[in-house]
């Protein structure tokens, strides 16, 4: 019921910037909360940020002060600002989207799209 395709990843040096989109499309009505995880080679996919639709904000301690998530509604984007990029945050982030419990709870997920940060 929900579609979710990210952009916006590439190849940056440490302390560069880079801003991931998120688009949602279908039963949009239904996201309860959307967020970003990401995944480095060999590791766990771990929490990046979340944001509720009542503005709730969540961040991982890593990323802190450095990332900022929003959204623009007109456009049913999410967006991940991501600042002062260090080696550490390479990794394919995806895009993650809660339905309501009234709508049922599902999880969705994008593609993902890879980060690499390096000199």
């Amino acid at each position: 019921q929900v579609q979710l395709v990210e952009s916006g990843g590439g190849l940056v040096q440490p302390g560069g910037s880079l801003r991931l989109s998120c688009a949602a499309s279908g039963s949009i009505f239904s996201i309860y909360a959307m967020g970003w995880y990401r995944q480095a080679p060999g590791k766990q996919r771990e929490l990046v940020a979340t944001e509720t639709n009542t503005g709730g904000t969540y961040y991982a301690d890593s990323v802190k002060g450095r990332f900022t998530i929003s959204r623009d509604n007109a456009k049913n984007t999410m967006y991940l600002q991501m600042n002062n990029l260090k080696p550490e945050d390479t990794a394919v982030y995806n895009c993650n989207a809660v339905e309501s419990l009234e709508r049922g709870g599902m999880d969705y997920w994008g593609k993902g799209t890879l980060v690499t940060v390096s000199s």
